[in-house]
């Protein structure tokens, strides 16, 4: 359970800042969308308007029940499979780096987000909704990967720190009650 809340929170935190990274990046391109606006996805009226995370949840709810979702749903749907993608890559790495310390810590970011860039280009040409990883120009493809580390980065750096807070935590507890 502690892992399982590690990871959501580490999770969370490693989207917003990736999230963040990449607002400032659509702004010095000219982009002119406040940040709620953006970060909700408000652009998304339909789903033809939709993101790569929207089509991605269209397609699993279509799999799994057999029927389309409303253009209405584009922009939840986008919302809630990015932040699901981000939240799960936090809990596996709660799961599998917990309690890694020295080397592991400063590779294991990187690391995590190259893992969430590679598994986007393996399954993503997959499902018909991006061109194999060599039909992209270097220059997309740092991009795309420096993000990822971000994400990885930041993510590992919390789930570190919220990891060694909860073990303290448990730590003080079960003194306290050996003196009780």
């Amino acid at each position: 359970m502690t892992s399982l809340c590690t990871g959501v929170l580490a999770g969370a935190i490693g989207t917003a800042i990736m999230d963040a990274a990449l607002y400032a990046r659509y702004r010095r391109d000219g982009g002119t969308t406040g940040f709620f606006g953006w970060e909700t996805s408000e652009s998304a009226k339909s789903w033809q308007d939709a993101s790569t995370p929207g089509q991605v949840g269209r397609r699993l709810v279509s799999t799994l029940t057999g029927r389309d979702l409303p253009d209405s749903a584009a922009r939840t749907t986008v919302n809630a499979v990015h932040w699901a993608t981000g939240l799960s890559w936090g809990v596996a790495y709660a799961i599998v780096g917990r309690g890694r310390r020295g080397p592991w810590a400063a590779v294991g970011g990187p690391l995590l987000g190259l893992s969430a860039f590679a598994s986007g280009y393996a399954i993503l040409p997959a499902m018909e909704l991006y061109g194999p990883i060599w039909s992209y120009d270097k220059q997309t493809l740092k991009k795309d990967l420096s993000v990822h580390v971000v994400f990885g980065t930041s993510t590992v750096l919390a789930a570190t720190i919220f990891g060694r807070a909860i073990t303290r935590r448990a730590a003080r507890r079960k003194l306290g009650a050996r003196g009780a």
